[in-house]
């Protein structure tokens, strides 16, 4: 797992890519997001469970590209649990990074 101390705070997708990838997770969003939280460098999110396997793939995608990001997915009987914490170094970019999970 990467360490979020020695990574740089930047996707590495380029732009086409990144395009694609916040579409893909607006759709998921859009599709299954029951609801968030954020409070300053964390934002919770709440999946329904049919879900499951495009969070696990979210996670998997996100951590390659955004190294600096922590996920932490917790499984419930009828949710899944996905929070995503910023390094203090990002909290002037902490509304960007966050806002294409919940559009």
């Amino acid at each position: 797992m990467t360490s979020t101390a020695s990574a740089p705070i930047a996707c590495t997708l380029s732009g086409g890519d990144f395009k694609d990838r916040v579409g893909w997770i607006r759709e998921l969003s859009a599709k299954s997001l029951r609801s968030h939280h954020r409070d300053g460098l964390m934002l919770e999110l709440t999946y329904d469970r049919c879900a499951t396997a495009d969070v696990h793939d979210l996670v998997r995608r996100e951590r390659a590209c955004c190294g600096f990001l922590r996920f932490d997915v917790r499984e419930s009987a009828d949710a899944i649990h996905l929070t995503i914490t910023a390094p203090p170094e990002a909290q002037s970019a902490a509304d960007d990074l966050f806002a294409h999970f919940v559009a």
